[in-house]
């Protein structure tokens, strides 16, 4: 399935417990697996039409490279969610680890990944980091994986942008999209923040991929964004009292549902 024939999707995030090597793992493979695979039944049965999962718990991350443990269970669980939910899904693999979630994506059959820093550098918790689009898309096309879609941060939370300053959001924008972005996604400054309706409203009409905003969305502030979007991501207000640690609440899916127009 082509993820961006879609019409306007919500994307539900699925937070992958502590990998190995991580300092907050368990322990306990077998059943990193089985959570990710039940709150992703749980999205299938509440009607979130694509799934998309992230190792969000392996705190503190690295800087690109984070390891086959990670890379090989992330896969795994990929392709289990795949298989038994025949949804459309992708991958993000903290912190920036763009050509392993690629790799992990292409392994499991799924549609898409989330790539911070394809475009210009950024100093985040992890430290610097510089544009990797031209390795990424240079691997993808020699694991022939050409129909995974690249799904690309710009500005992207948690980061200083001051090296970039003198670029806007919207050259930033058109720099992605010139690199052969698949989409690119807007968010607010941290988890759970949302995203600058100015900053999308001065992106959308300007570029010809998706825009997507990937983080903040509530059951308040859905119908603003899901007009101007092409796409929500949503994975904190699916949780919990809005806590993107605690497991998803279905009400909150339902409620937000039934809100979008």
């Amino acid at each position: 399935m082509n993820l961006l024939k879609l019409h306007k999707p919500i994307i539900g995030m699925i937070h992958i417990d502590a990998l190995p090597g991580t300092p907050k793992f368990k322990n306990d493979i077998r059943a990193i697996i089985n959570k990710a695979k039940e709150e992703a039944s749980l999205y299938k049965s509440l009607d979130i039409p694509v799934l998309m999962i992230e190792n969000m718990h392996d705190v503190p991350y690295l800087n690109r490279n984070v390891g086959p443990e990670v890379i090989s269970l992330m896969s795994i669980i990929l392709y289990e969610i795949k298989q038994s939910f025949d949804l459309p899904a992708g991958i993000q693999i903290l912190a920036g680890a763009n050509k392993d979630a690629l790799a992990a994506a292409k392994s499991a059959g799924a549609d898409f990944i989330r790539a911070e820093g394809f475009v210009f550098a950024h100093v985040a918790d992890e430290g610097i980091f510089t544009s990797d689009a031209g390795e990424l898309l240079r691997y993808r096309k020699y694991i022939n994986a050409d129909d995974i879609l690249v799904f690309t941060d710009i500005k992207k939370k948690h980061s200083s942008h001051s090296i970039t300053a003198d670029t806007d959001i919207l050259e930033t924008a058109k720099a992605a999209e010139f690199f052969l972005s698949d989409a690119v996604i807007i968010t607010g400054a941290s988890t759970g923040t949302k995203p600058s309706l100015e900053e999308i409203k001065l992106v959308k009409p300007e570029i010809n991929i998706p825009v997507i905003a990937g983080s903040g969305i509530t059951e308040e502030n859905v119908n603003e964004y899901n007009d101007i979007c092409d796409g929500l991501i949503i994975g904190s207000y699916f949780k919990k009292e809005g806590k993107w640690f605690n497991p998803i609440d279905p009400e909150r899916v339902e409620k937000l549902l039934k809100k979008i127009k």
